[in-house]
């Protein structure tokens, strides 16, 4: 299961993963990136108290530079999924979204912050085994990413892509 703050759920934010973003087509599915700007990481989410001119220089240093202020942090990644009916019947459907679920949830380190990222089930998906679904999500943001054959690290638990692969 992914934790709540990776998952894409608004339809606009599906549109424009599909749209604006990347894409990279494999045999079983395909993969739409979305990199969002985080020109903003770092940068105060509220604006400061400023004080007013009559008050000290050292208070509105003290403002400015409060441990305590509320940071804005770059959001997390964001995955979605689409697995149409082409796919197969619910049960099969519901089969091939976990595996990505999975997959996904073990890459989600690699992805930049912000993104979104929706991933696509074609009909081969069905028929396919976890190695195979991985092997293409795999090469599919390899592809996305800019990496070429280089392997991908991924929790202990999670599988990895073989060291000669490419996308």
């Amino acid at each position: 299961m992914l934790p709540a703050d990776n998952r894409l759920r608004r339809r606009e934010d599906f549109a424009i993963a599909v749209r604006r973003g990347r894409r990279a087509g494999r045999p079983s599915l395909v993969v739409h990136l979305h990199r969002q700007e985080t020109s903003g990481f770092g940068a105060p989410a509220r604006t400061p108290v400023t004080a007013r001119p009559s008050e000290p220089d050292t208070l509105r240093q003290s403002v400015a530079e409060d441990p305590h202020a509320e940071v804005e942090q770059a959001p997390p990644p964001r995955a979605g999924f689409v697995v149409s009916k082409a796919v197969g019947p619910a049960v099969v459907r519901n089969v091939v979204k976990r595996r990505l679920r999975h997959l996904i949830r073990d890459r989600m380190a690699l992805l930049p912050a912000g993104s979104l990222v929706v991933v696509r089930a074609l009909p081969p998906a069905a028929q396919a085994d976890h190695s195979d679904l991985a092997r293409d999500l795999d090469a599919a943001f390899d592809r996305l990413l800019g990496r070429s054959g280089r392997p991908v690290a991924v929790r202990a638990d999670g599988p990895a892509a073989k060291p000669g692969a490419t996308a």
